[in-house]
């Protein structure tokens, strides 16, 4: 998907001395603010603002809502009432209102509107389950996967760059830009850990920034694998920075496109299973590159990682440890990513407190 336009707004000089407030457009405030979330957003992020306020922006045009401070109450309602008559989910149009309310606060701050107008859009409340993704790579696929690839005969496929990919992956948590952004000097053999830095010039930009660097250790299984495929899989190639891509195509640095493929591909789970959906392997067409994402077993990075994040607290690691690791917060892991079954919660989360749910000489309200 293309990057929308930066946009640069010219707004001339006025009669009086340039202390008047500028007539802006609808549109032309929409770009000014979104050229001002530049400085601190990533480009990924703002362009997720720029497609859920165009609507808003292309209706005002067609309401005939030639300047910003203009719009009313009533505004604001008819545009929620147009986009829920389109058919729009809920969630959706909580996030689409949820933008559009940052936007009028930045308005209402450099006194563009009416400073109680941000107060009138009203996003429907979501039930949590609504924001999370369910589907994962859960824990039992992610080791009969893992054991596969591990412990296979051919080394070609133990030392994989699909092995690679999926351990680091499961391993670390890290997002599809960040394993992307890994040279093969961040992974440092010796103390077994690979390094997360933002390049934004050259093409590896992390999500959140210069907040996105760190440093996660790997268990000593992972280095193992990750030293047999450099050695002996990997492509000896340089991207067009003249670094070394640690997960590399054939070309340089292979494209997000092209990663998230990979990952499809390497989950295909008629590896180390029989096929659950019945077909043979060698006439399925999930097993080749540019179909496997179609395949209702096999699953993205970021799939990938919600059953990481999930597995690692399952794993008793506390969640402020998980949320280093993977760069996030705890509180996004509890809305977004902490996805135990019930019977995973108590079997792996709960158990370890039934001893201290019992009456003995230590406890009770004896004096």
């Amino acid at each position: 998907m293309s990057q929308p336009d930066q946009y640069e707004v010219q707004i001339a000089g006025t009669a009086d001395g340039g202390d008047r407030v500028p007539d802006l457009s609808p549109r032309e405030a929409s770009e000014r603010w979104l050229n001002k979330l530049r400085v601190s957003k990533a480009e990924s992020t703002v362009s997720s603002y720029h497609y859920r306020q165009k609507h808003f922006v292309e209706w005002c045009e067609a309401q005939g809502i030639e300047t910003i401070d203009e719009l009313t109450g009533w505004d604001i309602e008819s545009f929620e009432t147009h986009r829920r008559e389109q058919g729009l989910s809920p969630l959706s149009l909580n996030k689409e209102l949820g933008t559009l309310q940052n936007f009028l606060e930045y308005c209402a701050r450099v006194e563009l509107v009416d400073e109680n107008l941000p107060e009138k859009v009203d996003p429907p409340d979501v039930p949590r389950d609504d924001h999370v993704d369910e589907t994962r790579l859960h824990a039992d696929d992610a080791e009969a996967l893992l054991e596969y690839y591990r412990n296979n005969a051919d080394d070609r496929v133990r030392y994989s760059r699909d092995h690679a990919l999926l351990a680091l992956a499961w391993y670390t948590g890290a997002r599809l830009g960040g394993l992307r952004s890994l040279d093969v000097e961040d992974y440092n053999r010796d103390e077994e850990y690979v390094q997360f830095t933002h390049n934004p010039d050259q093409d590896t930009p992390l999500k959140n920034g210069r907040d996105g660097e760190r440093i996660v250790g790997l268990p000593g299984h992972v280095c193992e694998i990750l030293n047999g495929y450099i050695a002996n899989e990997r492509h000896e190639v340089y991207d067009d920075y003249g670094r070394e891509p640690l997960l590399a195509s054939q070309l340089g640095r292979v494209s997000k496109n092209g990663l998230r493929a990979w990952m499809y591909l390497a989950t295909v789970p008629c590896l180390h299973t029989d096929c659950p959906h019945g077909n043979e392997r060698p006439t399925c067409d999930f097993v080749d590159y540019s179909e496997a994402s179609k395949c209702p077993s096999s699953r993205s990075p970021h799939q990938v990682r919600t059953g990481s994040i999930t597995w690692q607290l399952n794993r008793g690691v506390p969640p402020q440890v998980v949320a280093d690791r993977v760069n996030t917060s705890v509180r996004v892991i509890k809305r977004h990513y902490d996805q135990p079954t019930k019977l995973e919660e108590m079997r792996e989360r709960r158990q370890d407190h039934l001893e201290s749910l019992d009456f003995d000489d230590e406890g009770g309200d004896g004096e």
